[in-house]
C-alpha cells in the first residue's frame, strides 16, 4: 500500500506534468499566431486580441474552479477541466476567419484555469514550512511556454500551423489520462459542504487578497503577457525568422517556470515579504533598460554631425529578459507562499481571486502593448508600461507592509528599552 508521502510526490509530479501540458496550450497562440497574423492581414492590435483571448476564459474560471476545488476535491475537478478542452484544441485547425479563433480561443483557454485546481490540490498534501516548495515545483509547469516556443515552430515549419492544434489535442487527452491513474483523493482535504459560497466570496472584500493580487498581476501576468508577445517582439524588432525567434523568446520563459520550486524554497527561509519585495526592485531595474527605445542621437561637433546610436541588441535584451524571467519565476512562487501563510484553509478560492487578477493582466496587457505600438509606433512602449505597473506596486507594498514593519519594530525596541530599564 502507498505511504502518504509516495501519495503526495505522485500527486505534485502528475500534477506539474498536468499543468505544463495545461500552459503548453494556454500559450499556444504565441507562436501560431504569427502565420495567422500573416494570413488574415491582422494589425498590431488585433494580434494582441488573438493571442490574449484564450487567457480571458482561463483568468475568469479561475474563482470558481478554486471553489470547487475546495469543495469537491482537486483530482476531479483537474481532470474533468482537461478533458473539455480536447475538442476546442482540436477545433482550431479549422478556424478560418478572426472570430472562429476568438470564440475557440474562449474555450480552449480553460486550460489555463488549471494552475488554480492544482496549486490548491498540491498544497494540502503538505505540511505548512514546505508549501512552499510545493507549490514552486507544481508552478514550474509555466515552463510550458518554453516547450511550447521550441515544439510549436518545428511542427509549423515541417506541415503548417494546422498540425499544432491536433497535436496539442491528442497530448492533452493522453495526459488527462495519465493523470487520473497516477493521482489520488484524499477526503480530508476537502471542505465539502462546511464552507458556504457566501464565505468563499467574503475573500473579495479583504484589502490583503487585492494587494496579493497586484502583485501576482505583475509576476505572473507580466510573464504571461510578455511570453505571448516575446516571439513576434523578435520577429518585428530584430528581423528573425519564427524559428529563431521562438527559441529566443524562450530565454524568458525557461527560467520563468523552472526556477518557480526555488523561488518557494527561498520564501520558505526568508519569507514572502522578503522575496517579493526584492522581486519588485530587480523587476524595475530591468524594465527601465527594456523600455529605452532604439535611438539615433545627432550631435554638432567641430568637424560635423556625428551620430550615436542608442537601444539594445538582441544579446543584451535577451540577458535582460532572461534575468527579468528569473525574477518572475521566484515572484510567482513568493506571492502564493502569502497565500498559504494567510489562508491556510481557504487555499482555493483565494488563489483563484489572485489568480484571476494574475490571468487578467495576462489577457489585458497583450492587448494593450499592441494598442501602444499602433498609437505611438515604438515598440519598447510595451515594457514603458509595465515599468509603471511595477513602479505603483512598489509604492503599494512600502506603505501598506515596510512601514507598517518598521514600526511594529520600533514599538519593539521602545518596549525592549523600557523593560530594561
Amino acid at each position: 500500500m502507498e505511504t502518504q508521502q509516495y501519495k503526495a510526490w505522485s500527486v505534485v509530479s502528475m500534477s506539474t506534468l498536468a499543468f505544463t501540458v495545461c500552459f503548453m496550450i494556454w500559450m499556444m497562440f504565441a507562436v501560431i499566431g504569427v502565420p495567422i497574423k500573416q494570413q488574415l492581414g491582422l494589425n498590431e492590435t488585433q494580434f494582441g486580441i488573438l493571442v490574449a483571448t484564450p487567457v480571458l476564459t482561463g483568468s475568469l474560471i479561475r474563482v470558481p474552479l478554486g471553489m470547487w476545488t475546495d469543495k469537491f476535491g482537486g483530482r476531479i475537478v483537474f481532470f474533468i477541466l482537461m478533458l473539455t478542452t480536447v475538442i476546442p484544441i482540436w477545433l482550431i485547425s479549422y478556424a478560418t476567419e478572426f472570430w472562429h479563433f476568438l470564440l475557440v480561443g474562449l474555450f480552449v483557454g480553460m486550460a489555463g484555469g488549471s494552475f488554480t485546481v492544482g496549486i490548491a490540490y498540491c498544497a494540502r498534501w503538505f505540511p505548512r514550512e514546505r508549501q512552499g516548495l510545493a507549490m514552486g515545483i507544481f508552478g514550474a509547469g509555466n515552463t510550458g511556454a518554453a516547450v511550447t516556443k521550441l515544439l510549436a515552430p518545428i511542427i509549423v515549419v515541417g506541415y503548417g500551423w494546422t498540425m499544432v492544434p491536433k497535436v496539442y489535442a491528442v497530448l492533452m487527452l493522453v495526459t488527462a489520462i495519465l493523470f487520473w491513474f497516477f493521482t489520488y483523493t484524499e477526503p480530508a482535504h476537502q471542505v465539502g459542504k462546511s464552507v458556504t459560497i457566501r464565505e468563499q466570496l467574503a475573500a473579495f472584500k479583504d484589502p490583503k487578497v487585492w494587494r496579493y493580487s497586484q502583485y501576482y498581476s505583475i509576476v505572473f501576468g507580466g510573464y504571461v503577457a510578455l511570453a505571448l508577445w516575446m516571439t513576434k517582439y523578435y520577429v518585428s524588432e530584430y528581423g528573425f525568422d519564427l524559428k529563431t525567434a521562438a527559441m529566443l523568446a524562450a530565454a524568458f520563459s525557461i527560467p520563468g517556470g523552472v526556477l518557480r520550486a526555488v523561488g518557494g524554497y527561498f520564501s520558505d527561509k526568508f519569507g514572502a515579504h522578503t522575496i517579493t519585495w526584492w522581486v519588485l526592485w530587480i523587476s524595475l531595474v530591468c524594465l527601465f533598460f527594456l523600455s529605452y527605445p532604439q535611438s539615433a542621437i545627432s550631435i554638432q561637433t567641430i568637424t560635423g554631425p556625428t551620430t550615436f546610436h542608442l537601444g539594445l541588441n538582441a544579446t543584451t535584451f535577451t540577458i535582460i529578459m532572461f534575468t527579468l524571467g528569473i525574477v518572475f519565476a521566484i515572484g510567482k512562487a513568493s506571492v502564493f507562499k502569502y497565500i498559504s501563510d494567510d489562508y491556510p484553509d481557504n487555499i482555493g478560492v483565494i488563489s483563484g481571486v489572485v489568480g484571476l487578477a494574475g490571468g487578467l493582466g495576462g489577457f489585458l496587457m497583450p492587448i494593450m502593448f499592441g494598442a501602444l505600438v499602433d498609437l505611438t509606433g515604438v515598440r519598447s512602449s510595451a515594457f514603458m508600461l509595465m515599468f509603471g505597473v511595477v513602479w505603483v506596486s512598489l509604492m503599494w507594498m512600502y506603505f501598506t507592509e515596510v512601514r507598517e514593519m518598521d514600526a511594529a519594530r520600533g514599538r519593539k525596541r521602545v518596549l525592549t528599552a523600557d523593560v530594561m530599564e
